[in-house]
């Protein structure tokens, strides 16, 4: 386990647990003040967003879950307390895989990518990003956020249904070896003056709109009903979180994270700036 951290009122590491994400909340429940912290070396019931699995073999992901009680945060911006915990990972992924500032990119709304221009969707995944909320808007809200993200993890052992849509730090990095104890060091270290900014109502807009890289892309967006229209991704709405998109009249409109089932980056095809038939708010 990483060293104390003052800002932590509770950190435990786990060799192996269904979900980190449903031990935080029980602490929270318990009564844990934040910031509490399960980390663990591996996830047998690991979950992404919409439900999908989340699986790594152990010790190759840094798989942990932090849990909040974000009073601080007007209800309608409490994706802000997972954004910066993605925020902190990017900054803390490139320092410690010796990547370029930069690389590490944000696919709205939960993901950590890098540029792969010889896959089909033009990225591919590094990290994945879970927020859990309850009672937004009450004193006692609660937030889990979770991350998986894949460290040390060779390409020759990348799960064959997987090798074109994920990669990891060691092979961003061109095979430097990447250590969870110091990606996570370096996490918590970036994590605590953006949760205390967040606290004094201070968000790095600047740096979340710079990572997307959706913007200016064209997204097809599968929804709830079935429908997936192709859209061009025009931006993110620093207030509300909204992936902004044009219709076909050049108009924007905003997408919130709980109206859409998927994001996929589209690339190879024509900007047709198509309309949002299905798409409601």
């Amino acid at each position: 386990m990483t060293t104390s951290v003052a800002f932590l009122s509770r950190q435990e590491r786990f060799r192996s647990v269904p979900s980190t994400n449903d031990i935080v909340r029980s602490w929270l429940t318990e009564g844990t003040p934040e910031v509490c912290l399960a980390v663990a070396d591996e996830q047998t019931a690991g979950r992404g967003r919409s439900g999908r699995s989340w699986v790594a073999p152990a010790g190759a992901a840094l798989l942990l879950s932090l849990g909040f009680e974000p009073v601080y945060v007007p209800p309608e911006r409490v994706w802000r307390v997972a954004a910066i915990v993605a925020l902190a990972m990017a900054d803390a992924g490139e320092e410690v895989a010796g990547l370029p500032m930069g690389m590490l990119k944000l696919k709205w709304p939960n993901d950590i990518v890098v540029n792969a221009p010889d896959v089909e969707a033009g990225v591919r995944k590094v990290a994945g990003v879970l927020g859990e909320t309850e009672g937004a808007g009450t004193a006692g809200v609660k937030a889990v956020v979770g991350i998986g993200v894949n460290a040390d993890w060779p390409r020759e052992r990348f799960p064959s249904e997987l090798a074109d849509t994920m990669t990891s730090l060691r092979e961003a990095s061109r095979g430097r070896p990447v250590d969870a104890g110091e990606l996570l060091d370096a996490f918590l270290t970036r994590l605590e003056p953006r949760l205390l900014g967040l606290r004094d109502g201070h968000f790095d807009v600047a740096g979340w709109h710079d990572r997307q890289i959706t913007t200016g892309r064209q997204v097809r967006i599968d929804m709830p009903d079935g429908t997936a229209p192709l859209l061009r991704a025009v931006g993110v709405d620093g207030a509300s979180g909204a992936l902004l998109v044009e219709d076909a009249a050049g108009a924007e409109r905003e997408l919130l994270v709980g109206e859409v089932a998927q994001v996929r980056l589209v690339t190879g095809g024509r900007d047709t700036r198509a309309d949002l038939r299905g798409v409601t708010r």
